[in-house]
C-alpha cells in the first residue's frame, strides 16, 4: 500500500511540476510576443488584432497541454461524476417523474383548481396541486354520480406521464352521457329497447332543441362534422341469455346522474305491463 501511495504521489508531483512549467512557458511566450508586436507593428488596429490572436492561441495551447497532462485524472473524475449522476437519477426517479408530470400539466393546460377530472381511474374536483402532487375531492364512486364521497385523494403527478387525463368541460352547458341497461334475450327484447328509447326521449325533450343548437355551434366553431345529439340505444350481446342496451343521451352538465335515474324509473314503469304480458307463441 505504501509503494502504491508513493507512486501516486510521485505521479501527482510530476503533473503539478509539468503544469507549472507549461504555465510559465505560456506566460513568458505571451509577454515576449506582445512586446515584439508592440515594437514592430505601428498600426493600432492591426496591433490589437495580433495581440488578440496571440492571446487566444496561447490560451488554447495551454488548455490542450493541461488536458494532456491531467487526462487520466480527468477521466477518473468524469467517471465518478457520471456514476454519481446515474445513482442520483435512479434514487430520485419518482420525484423527477412528478416534476415532469407537473410540467406536462402546465404546458398542456390539463386542469386547474376547481376542474372536475378523472386521473388514473380516480374522479373528483381538483382542490390543490403543486410541483409533486395533485389533490382531488372524490366524486362518486359510481361513474355517473355527481356527489362528493367525502374522501380526499392525493395523486403523484407522475401519473400524468403514464395515462390520460379526462376533464369534464364544466364551461360547456351540455355533454353526452352513456350508461348500460341489461335485459334478457327473449322475444320481447326489441320492445324493451323501444320503451327505453321512448323514456329517454321524454326525459330529454325539454332541452333537446337547445342541445341541437349547441351541437351545431360547436361543429361550426371547430369545423367538425355535425352529429345528432338525440338519444340513441344500441344493443350488444353480453352472453348467450343476456343483452345490454347502451343508451347515449345528451345531459346538462351536473345532471347526468339525475337524468339517468329518471330515465331508468320511467323505463321500469313502462316495463311492468310488458313483463306481466305472456310472450306470444
Amino acid at each position: 500500500m505504501d509503494s502504491i501511495a508513493n507512486v501516486l504521489s510521485y505521479a501527482t508531483i510530476v503533473k503539478v511540476v509539468s503544469s507549472l512549467v507549461v504555465l510559465t512557458v505560456v506566460f513568458v511566450s505571451r509577454t515576449l510576443l506582445a512586446r515584439a508586436v508592440s515594437r514592430r507593428v505601428s498600426n493600432r488596429e492591426l496591433r490589437r488584432r495580433w495581440l488578440a490572436s496571440i492571446r487566444n492561441s496561447l490560451f488554447i495551447l495551454l488548455v490542450l497541454a493541461l488536458i494532456s497532462i491531467w487526462a487520466d485524472t480527468i477521466q477518473t473524475f468524469a467517471v465518478s461524476i457520471l456514476a454519481f449522476a446515474v445513482a442520483l437519477v435512479i434514487a430520485t426517479k419518482e420525484l423527477l417523474m412528478c416534476v415532469l408530470g407537473s410540467i406536462v400539466r402546465v404546458v398542456g393546460d390539463s386542469y386547474s383548481v376547481g376542474d372536475r377530472v378523472e386521473i388514473g381511474g380516480h374522479r373528483g374536483d381538483v382542490i390543490d396541486h403543486n410541483l409533486l402532487t395533485t389533490t382531488l375531492l372524490e366524486v362518486g364512486p359510481e361513474a355517473p354520480a355527481q356527489q362528493h364521497s367525502g374522501r380526499v385523494i392525493t395523486l403523484p403527478n407522475s401519473v400524468l406521464l403514464t395515462g390520460p387525463v379526462t376533464k369534464e368541460a364544466s364551461s360547456l352547458p351540455y355533454l353526452i352521457h352513456t350508461f348500460v341497461v341489461p335485459s334478457r334475450v327473449d322475444g320481447q327484447w326489441q320492445e324493451r329497447r323501444r320503451l327505453l328509447l321512448e323514456a329517454a326521449v321524454l326525459e330529454c325533450s325539454p332541452f333537446l332543441e337547445q342541445v341541437r343548437h349547441h351541437w351545431k355551434n360547436l361543429a361550426d366553431m371547430h369545423d367538425l362534422t355535425e352529429t345528432s345529439p338525440a338519444p340513441h340505444v344500441a344493443a350488444r350481446l353480453a352472453d348467450a341469455d343476456r343483452i345490454e342496451f347502451v343508451l347515449r343521451i345528451p345531459a346538462p352538465v351536473g345532471r347526468q346522474a339525475e337524468l339517468q335515474e329518471a330515465i331508468v324509473g320511467r323505463f321500469l314503469e313502462a316495463l311492468d305491463p310488458l313483463e306481466s304480458t305472456p310472450p306470444r307463441a
